[in-house]
């Protein structure tokens, strides 16, 4: 049987949120531990429960290398003494080595001898690899937010209570602030006994299992989902697939168990919307949906343990769903007593931010900037009008009871107010779209509306914090700014969007001082707002494999950060980045570049009548350009491209035959006044100067 190595760190209740983080760092830190000791072939696994973080370590082949090492001494000439006999500098070197005189021999370096020795290391055996390390890797083990507990020293997610540290069937002992290593575990809270032995660590699941503990988060996730799909179609539906809310069960329970209630009809009357919200994101049950995604009157939930007293535990958990489904009766009903519109009032009471103002102010700035991304992107009027009525009435519901209530349902409500006010469904469609995408992988907004108003939220959010000093840092953004910062860039590249988001945020920003009389450094706030959507703008091209050169060399030529622009600019040239065409613009930038940098002249038009053969071709190159009127910054990156590269024979033949930093100035000006000109084209496509190895 293989080798298997056994840790488990058991603990008070972990966060379902903390489960991810924990296996990643687990399965990281000990894969680097044994590949820099030079094992090969295992494989880590490691599982998560509400209860133990579980690293298993199977196929493990002892090391038993042995590792020799040069050791460099002293020089030879201060070894011995005028008899020979060994000095104290050699004396000293031997002892502090553990060496024997017969141990030495001697190297030259540098024209110089000294005395080496050879060493061996034996590599550490497993055990004591893992008793070396172990503390230290449970030490750096970092979560959102972790505790001290006991008086100790040591920070973790929640207070650690046992240790099971077994190789085979074999005790490993570490030291972790007197925390209990041994071979022994505990099982379900409340349906197994504590102190369960562990006699061999391949034994491990099985015993677990037995104690009401399903280590493996994949099988729990498996039984959950199987059992739920049988429970539902046992009444002629299925649970709506939620994988997010599935992996928050499974982290929540160690033995699920899943078990199907019924929804009383009168709430049944509501929207589905409203009822699955408190379901899902409150409960954690599942929606039982018909053939047609409709909600049926059942739900499922996951009991974790056994199937004992099970009719009880379902009228609980009935009692519990109708408790808080009667409570969004009650807010839904009196939120129809008023239309959609009326609560845009109501808005100047709710604080967005304490120096940003209310939400009646944000919703009169996203209307100003809806107003402006519509006329840049020239939707026509009706659209217009769409756009302003949504952002409008887009904030509203944030004011109605059941969104106070139920936070998550904020957008849903509105669209669901909106259609009951009246509205058109445009601007029903706008008021749930402005905001998405709300998280990776999200839809994001289909309607012109809703891109426009999505748009011009996010910006007056990112912009907004900016300008007050709020930014994200490390893995900190309470406000949101990264998520909305990747939404806009997500909605300008899939919508095709040609727009300037250089003149949105200095629009924004206006809309700040013009509606709030905010105060701040306007060029410093733009110019930070910028950066961090062009960095994260970066990150998502060098997601998708572009050069990071290339990247620098056409955003830097596109100052009004067209995000549309710049990707198709650089998807282009990516595509001819190996072509001769490319290789040659480059190579001749390079020519002129160096020769002309540093230099300092006075510019002239120049003067073909002391001009060289070869200068006037180039001249000539260049005036047939101008002549033709072909303005490089305008047409296709590729021609543009294609036409610098002829420009490589002429560059050539001028600079191999012609000695550019003559002594006669008016020559030196004439020439270094040419190359400036040609420089210059170069330069209006890309900055070449970023361009290394492609």
């Amino acid at each position: 049987m293989a080798n298997r190595y056994l840790l488990e760190v058991g603990m008070e209740e972990l966060p379902a949120s903390y489960s991810k983080l924990a296996i990643e760092q687990f399965k990281n830190a000990f894969e680097k531990l044994l590949n820099e000791n030079s094992y090969k072939d295992f494989e880590v696994n490691v599982y998560t429960t509400p209860r133990r973080i579980t690293t298993i370590i199977d196929n493990i082949i002892e090391n038993e290398s042995i590792e020799k090492e040069e050791i460099k001494g002293p020089s030879k000439a201060i070894c011995f003494d005028q008899d020979g006999n060994p000095s104290k500098a050699l004396q000293g070197f031997l002892k502090s080595k553990g060496l024997s005189f017969d141990d030495i021999f001697y190297k030259e370096l540098g024209g110089t001898e000294y005395v080496f020795a050879s060493v061996e290391h034996k590599s550490l055996s497993f055990t004591e690899l893992i008793e070396a390390n172990v503390e230290s890797i449970i030490r750096k083990i970092v979560f959102p937010k972790s505790m001290k507990w006991g008086g100790r020293d040591l920070r973790f997610a929640r207070p650690i209570r046992w240790i099971v540290s077994l190789y085979n069937d074999k005790v490993v002992k570490f030291n972790l602030e007197d925390i209990r290593v041994s071979n022994l575990t505990n099982g379900h809270r409340f349906l197994s006994r504590k102190d369960i032995e562990i006699p061999d660590a391949h034994d491990y699941m099985k015993i677990m299992e037995d104690s009401f503990v399903i280590v493996d988060n994949s099988e729990r996730k498996a039984r959950i989902r199987l059992e739920s799909e049988r429970l539902a179609k046992s009444v002629g539906g299925s649970i709506q697939n939620d994988d997010a809310i599935i992996d928050q069960v499974n982290n929540l329970v160690e033995y699920p168990t899943p078990l199907l209630g019924t929804i009383k009809d009168q709430y049944l009357e509501l929207p589905d919307e409203v009822v699955i919200t408190p379901m899902k994101d409150h409960l954690r049950y599942f929606p039982v949906v018909d053939s047609k995604n409709r909600l049926m009157n059942h739900f499922i939930t996951v009991r974790n343990g056994d199937d004992k007293y099970i009719d009880i535990v379902r009228k609980g958990n009935e009692k519990v769903l109708a408790a808080r489904l009667e409570d969004a009766k009650f807010f839904f009903n009196e939120d129809r007593k008023k239309n959609l519109e009326d609560y845009v009032e109501d808005l100047k009471t709710i604080v967005f931010q304490d120096k940003l103002g209310t939400l009646y102010d944000k919703t009169i700035r996203n209307m100003k900037l809806s107003e402006k991304i519509c006329n840049d992107l020239n939707v026509g009027e009706e659209t217009l009008e769409t756009t302003k009525r949504a952002a409008y009435l887009s904030k509203a519901d944030l004011a109605t009871k059941l969104v106070v209530e139920f936070t998550e349902l904020q957008g849903v409500m509105g669209k669901i107010y909106a259609k009951l006010s009246g509205e058109p469904v445009s601007v029903q469609e706008a008021i749930y779209e402005h905001y998405l995408p709300r998280f990776a992988q999200d839809s994001l907004p289909t309607t012109t509306a809703g891109v426009v108003l999505a748009m011009a939220d996010k910006l007056d959010t990112i912009s907004g914090l900016f300008s007050i000093g709020t930014k994200p840092s490390g893995s900190q953004d309470p406000f949101g700014i990264r998520r909305a910062t990747l939404g806009i860039i997500n909605i300008v590249l899939e919508k095709s969007l040609d727009i300037s988001i250089d003149s949105l945020v200095e629009e924004t920003l206006y809309n700040y001082v013009n509606v709030n009389e905010l105060k701040f450094d306007y060029d410093e706030v733009k110019k930070s707002v910028l950066d961090y959507i062009e960095t994260r703008f970066i990150g998502i091209l060098q997601d998708n494999n572009y050069n990071i050169n290339l990247i620098k060399a056409v955003m830097n030529k596109n100052k009004d950060l067209n995000l549309l622009n710049i990707k198709q600019s650089l998807a282009k040239l990516d595509s001819i980045k190996d072509s001769n065409e490319f290789v040659d613009a480059i190579a001749a930038f390079r020519r002129i570049y160096q020769i002309s940098k540093g230099k300092e002249f006075e510019k002239v038009d120049p003067n073909q009548d002391i001009m060289e053969e070869s200068e006037k071709e180039l001249f000539n190159l260049y005036s047939d350009l101008k002549t033709k009127n072909i303005n490089l910054t305008v047409i296709d990156i590729v021609e543009a491209i294609k036409v610098l590269a002829r420009f490589k024979s002429s560059i050539d033949k001028f600079l191999d035959s012609t000695m550019v930093l003559v002594d006669n100035k008016l020559i030196k000006n004439n020439r270094l006044s040419l190359i400036s000109l040609v420089l210059n084209e170069f330069n209006s496509v890309l900055d070449f100067k970023e361009i290394e190895e492609i």
